[in-house]
């Protein structure tokens, strides 16, 4: 029984580790929006930097490649759409009515 203690404690540390050095693999407090972002800017990312699924994607639209590469790179800016209001910015702005 220790030994199943001991892997789960290990594990949740490694898990706590990975969080803390890596941004897209999430916490608890993570919101949909930041999950959405992270997995989009990931997508966008590693189709930029993979010359084959870059060109790929560029003549399956019909496209330049540099325009695809372009237009990949300008989406990783808002990927998911602007970020929702925060419940503390519409408290806040609730109260100065």
């Amino acid at each position: 029984m220790r030994l199943e203690w001991a892997d789960k404690l290990r594990t949740q540390q490694e898990l706590e580790r990975l969080q803390a050095k890596y941004i897209g693999t999430g916490h608890p407090d993570t919101t949909s929006w930041e999950w959405k972002t992270n997995i989009n800017r990931d997508t966008y990312s590693s189709i930029v930097g993979h010359p084959a699924l870059l060109s790929y994607i560029a003549l399956a639209s019909n496209e330049p490649v540099t325009k695809v590469r372009a237009e990949m790179i300008r989406k990783m800016i808002q990927p998911a759409g602007p970020p929702p209001a925060r419940e503390e910015d519409m408290i806040m702005g609730g109260q100065q009515s």
